[in-house]
């Protein structure tokens, strides 16, 4: 039989110090990336050796500008990774060097144990063990020597992972060790605690290792009578998921096909795959996931601005940027797919809504359907208008090559501060949009140009009035266009507002000498 961990998934809520962490600091290899195969719009990274062997794999799910976990019963609380007795003197030093929070060594079941902790607060357990791997790296963990899971049913936790292998072994206090033919698993007791709440820096989930796809039906079938189980084709390989007596996620996967399946060992890592179902849609995919650079690799620092956003930046630029507005319920990457198919080389800059209802995010306050808070509209568009100064001086963009679209509840507010904050917004397309704002100030807007797309038979906007009045009062450049549409975005959306962006910005002459008063 085969026994051990297969993989441990966590959760990251900043991809790019996740990466820092794993491959930079750690010397992992990342050996693969993927859309997530139960939501294709989660990046999905594995880590492990240099052929992402079973027993060495760390995954994380991708949960960009995510809350924090909290750590508690029915869940993993650390992992732990091999490393040479001897080096874990250069690992503290490293660390310390460079500022990874970290605690003195301390000794476990007769091991010597550092214990880190990651960009998003997970335990990482370096234990000095002399374990092998198919294909170690040079000045890295080799492979995972455990996990700990925290549980109110101890006992039957441990009776429970039993089934993948493993025995009891020592006990030391609240934790029971159990052990395979490879490494450990730590069941601990914590009765009374909180229970635990899903986010960054708390594990998802730990994998066993299966031989194959007929040692996965047999495990469903011994399942039967102890409650729900789930298997899933996950391309690389085929997994079983149930959740233990403490409601513990947990997963037996198979080793094979295993990661190198459509990438040589040569080329591990270097290629974003998606979900076979998910092949028609892959270019809109691709532009909504997070961007990340390996060590070594160009990047842009990210800067640390009051509203959280995203960026995406195409192959080929051609120096425009298009800052994205979303509507009710949306993120700073909903629009991204869109964007990137009215402007192909534009860098997206995708920008999340302060404002929440009932946990929705939003742009600003409302009071009603149709009466909208005036003093949280003007407060916001203020506090956006300094966030895209931030973004363009510390990003270096180029502020004459600036549109902005909008859409929605997100129109709305790009309207309105185009209308409080003259020669802000110069080039924007409102989609679906209403003028939310009650007695605009007089204002001189000849340097704007702005198109509207609206739904000819939209319910959400039909007795709202148009932004269109209001902006074309004060001397903006104002184009209407009434699609055959809803309030939904349609093809016709991409094309107009394509050849308009085409038109009004791409040609390269500063707006500031092409639109006449």
């Amino acid at each position: 039989m085969t026994t051990g961990i297969h993989h441990i998934t966590g959760i990251t809520a900043n991809v790019q110090a996740n990466v820092d962490f794993y491959v930079g600091f750690l010397g992992l290899r990342l050996v693969k990336r993927t859309g997530g195969f139960a939501d294709a719009e989660q990046l999905h990274l594995l880590y492990g050796d240099g052929l992402g062997s079973p027993g060495s794999l760390l995954t994380f799910l991708v949960w960009e500008a995510g809350g924090r976990g909290r750590t508690g019963i029915g869940q993993l609380l650390e992992v732990a990774l091999a490393v040479p007795p001897i080096s874990l003197g250069e690992w503290m030093t490293k660390a310390l060097t460079a500022n990874i929070p970290s605690e003195g060594l301390s000794h476990e079941f007769g091991e010597s144990v550092l214990r880190l902790r990651d960009p998003d607060g997970l335990i990482v357990k370096l234990v000095g063990a002399d374990m092998s791997t198919p294909a170690p790296l040079p000045n890295a963990p080799t492979r995972l020597r455990g996990a700990t899971v925290l549980t109110d049913k101890a006992e039957a936790t441990a009776e429970f992972v039993t089934r993948f292998g493993y025995r009891r072994e020592q006990r030391s206090g609240p934790t029971q060790r159990m052990a395979s033919d490879t490494d450990v698993l730590d069941v601990r007791d914590m009765s009374g605690f909180v229970t635990s709440v899903p986010g960054a820096g708390v594990p998802d989930h730990v994998a066993f290792r299966a031989r194959d796809a007929d040692a996965v039906r047999s495990m469903r079938r011994s399942l039967k009578e102890h409650g729900p189980t789930e298997v899933h084709d996950r391309k690389y390989f085929l997994s079983l998921y149930v959740r233990d007596p403490a409601g513990i996620l947990m997963e037996y996967a198979t080793d094979g096909p295993g990661v190198t399946a459509d990438e040589t060992p040569e080329a591990l890592g270097r290629t974003l795959f998606f979900p076979p179902r998910e092949t028609d849609d892959a270019d809109d995919l691709l532009a909504m996931l997070p961007q990340f650079a390996l060590p070594g690799e160009e990047r842009v620092p990210a800067r640390d601005l009051s509203f959280i956003h995203r960026f995406n930046r195409p192959a080929t630029s051609d120096g425009t940027t298009l800052v994205l507005l979303h509507g009710t319920g949306g993120s700073e990457a909903d629009l991204m797919p869109i964007a990137r198919r009215i402007a192909p080389r534009s860098t997206l800059l995708g920008v999340r809504g302060r404002a929440t209802e009932e946990g929705a995010n939003r742009w600003f306050r409302r009071i009603d359907a149709t009466t909208f808070d005036q003093s949280d509209i003007r407060s916001e568009a203020g506090a956006f208008q300094a966030f895209v100064e931030d973004a363009v001086s510390g990003y270096k963009l180029d502020a004459e090559r600036l549109a902005f679209l909008g859409y929605s509840n997100g129109a709305n507010l790009l309207a309105a501060a185009t209308q409080l904050h003259p020669g802000f917004v110069r080039c924007a397309i409102l989609l679906r949009s209403a003028q939310v704002l009650e007695d605009p100030p007089a204002a001189d807007l000849s340097g704007t140009a702005a198109l509207l797309l609206d739904g000819r038979d939209d319910p959400l906007t039909r007795d709202l009035p148009t932004p269109a009045v209001a902006l074309r009062a004060n001397g903006a450049l104002v184009e209407t266009r009434e699609l055959a549409a809803d309030h939904g975005l349609t093809a016709a959306d991409v094309s107009e507002a394509a050849e308009w962006l085409e038109r009004d910005l791409m040609s390269g002459t500063p707006l500031s000498q092409r639109v006449s008063p």
